[in-house]
């Protein structure tokens, strides 16, 4: 079978082509450039806990040491200090100052390492052939796959079974597709600078609003410093609307008395780095599908208010597509499960541009009378800092409550920490070979997860326990699922009482929580969590394109060694182009 064209090879197409090798389907990933991103310290992404630990998983690399995972984060206005967050640095829970129990640090990494922390990992990746100097200028699709066609130094024609434009904002795929991308031009503006300076906060985040320097104008509002690593920080100040040019005198102004502000004396010595202007856009292409070709990360949508992290969202598409595919690709085409990473994608992303866009004349256009509402600036405050730390309706991941995956009505189903649709909380669990490994560490890999909450089982060894109990009829009603699935059981997990068997989308979503062993709700569960039951047609277009063997529809599924060597010859075969 043809593997998956992916246009463009930022992070968002690169992840999107390890997440897919890692479900054994080949993919091409068509990159205009030369196979290399300029180093830009103005130009850094902010990854919360589920965006960077997919990363590192997808990976296997270090983040922490290519970026900086914030030791805490402060809100001020003018000289006085609003809120203070400590993170967690990953050993004990720390208390935070405002009496919240510690959360889990972002990390902040420029992103030229990023996405070169994503092409070291596909070095040698039989699955992934990347493409340089590869520019996307013809597309067409049938009912069997695509072609895309790409001008260069040799025009090349290249087949697939589905493409995925991650092609950033003016994405030639959603132009060739003919899809509308409505929104707002230039909703906020930021002079950027990249800077190694001695601040008084080592490794704070800070956010800054009507700073005491600048008392009048209306870019007076906020200035944001973010550290990196080795000493270098990024800071943002917010501009005032209009096409005014940012000079390299005022960027130095700006410099210069935002440094002497923070250090309470001169300005201390600097050495400046790098510089931009970052304009933030807002816009929502209308549809993510068009057959058997999909818009991702930036193609798709363009936010980033408030220090909202438009990249998140981009890797989070991958991570929901990724599975989605997989299973096309082995399976066949199935519409309903395909159909929904629009419906899932698009509503969460649609509801955070909804919250920005309302939150925008409060926070940006002085608030009218509700300006002089006591407690009307700590609560703005308390926004914005939702926004930047990833928390909120501003910032949070959000989950899949309303998606057409969701089972309807499950007789079994109980309540537990983690709503229907969100992500799951990251607990150590006891894989099918005895290991003890992290819960997030099992995602990704194609399969279900059927985790069994048993307290007590991690003080002995899984031989004791794995045939005593509820243990074989939970294991018989795994084996009885429409797809591949993996056992796992916890000593506990937030809310859950003992022998409650949660249901998880390969993508880390709560499909259900269950009361005991129910093998009719768990595999309801499990035939709505893959769109319901698979259609005639895409059947034979399974079988018409060669896309699953014996094994694959038996159930065996894609991370078998028979779909490993199988998908490994197609990509081989796929990878070179036709002329």
């Amino acid at each position: 079978m043809d593997p998956v064209i992916i246009v463009g090879a930022g992070p968002v197409g690169l992840t999107l082509a390890l997440a897919l090798a890692r479900q054994q389907v080949p993919s091409v990933v068509l990159d205009e450039g030369p196979g290399k991103d300029e180093p830009r310290l103005a130009r850094t992404v902010v990854l919360r806990e589920d965006t960077a630990a997919l990363v590192q998983r997808l990976t296997g690399a270090d983040l922490d040491r290519a970026g900086l995972r914030w030791a805490g984060w402060r809100s001020m206005r003018r000289k006085q200090v609003i809120r203070e967050v400590v993170f967690d640095d990953g050993s004990a829970p720390a208390p935070a100052h405002d009496g919240d129990p510690a959360e889990p640090a972002p990390l902040h990494i420029a992103q030229h390492v990023l996405t070169a922390t994503l092409r070291a990992a596909l070095e040698g990746e039989p699955l992934v052939k990347i493409a340089v100097d590869s520019r996307l200028d013809g597309l067409e699709q049938e009912a069997a796959g695509v072609t895309a066609h790409t001008r260069g130094p040799r025009g090349t024609w290249w087949r697939g079974s589905h493409a995925v434009g991650c092609d950033g904002p003016r994405s030639t795929v959603r132009k060739l597709l003919d899809v509308r991308f409505p929104g707002r031009t230039a909703v906020e503006r930021h002079a950027v600078a990249a800077l190694r300076v001695e601040l008084p906060w080592a490794d704070e985040a800070l956010l800054h609003r009507t700073p005491p320097w600048r008392t009048s104008g209306p870019s007076a509002g906020e200035v944001t410093g973010r550290p990196l690593p080795d000493g270098v920080w990024r800071l943002d100040w917010l501009l005032p609307p209009g096409k005014d040019l940012v000079t390299p005198e005022l960027l130095v102004a700006r410099i210069r008395e935002t440094l002497a502000g923070w250090s309470g004396g001169p300005t201390p010595a600097y050495e400046l780095l790098d510089t931009g202007v970052h304009t933030v856009h807002h816009r929502l292409a209308r549809r993510w599908r068009v057959g058997r070709v999909f818009l991702a990360g930036d193609a798709a949508h363009l936010l980033g208010a408030f220090g909202a992290q438009g990249l998140d969202e981009g890797l989070r598409d991958a991570d929901n597509l990724a599975w989605k595919l997989a299973l096309a690709w082995h399976h066949g085409h199935h519409q309903a499960l395909l159909d929904s990473y629009q419906e899932e994608r698009r509503a969460l992303v649609s509801a955070r541009l909804r919250a920005a866009d309302q939150a925008l004349p409060l926070l940006r256009g002085g608030g009218g009378i509700r300006a002089y509402v006591p407690g009307s600036a700590r609560g703005q405050d308390a926004l914005l800092t939702d926004a930047h730390l990833g928390r909120g309706p501003l910032g949070a991941a959000g989950g899949y409550e309303g998606s057409p995956l969701a089972p309807r009505y499950l007789e079994a189903e109980v309540p537990v920490g983690t709503a229907p649709g969100a992500q799951v909380q990251d607990v150590r669990v006891t894989a099918e070979d005895g290991s003890f490994v992290q819960l997030r560490d099992r995602l990704g890999r194609g399969a279900l997860l059927v985790l069994l909450i048993a307290p007590g089982t991690g003080v002995w060894e899984r031989r004791h326990w794995v045939s005593a109990g509820i243990m074989p009829r939970l294991a018989a009603a795994v084996t009885a699922l429409p797809s591949p699935a993996e056992l796992l059981v916890a000593e506990s997990y937030p809310g859950a009482a003992a022998h409650t068997v949660l249901l998880i989308r390969p993508d880390g979503h709560l499909v259900a929580a269950l009361n005991g062993v129910r093998a009719a709700d768990l595999y309801a569960a499990a035939e709505a969590a893959l769109g319901g039951p698979a259609t005639a047609q895409g059947a034979q277009e399974a079988q018409g394109a060669g896309g699953g063997t014996k094994e694959h529809r038996s159930g065996k599924g894609p991370t078998g060694t028979a779909a490993a060597q199988e998908a490994s010859a197609a990509g081989a075969a796929a990878a070179s182009a036709v002329k």
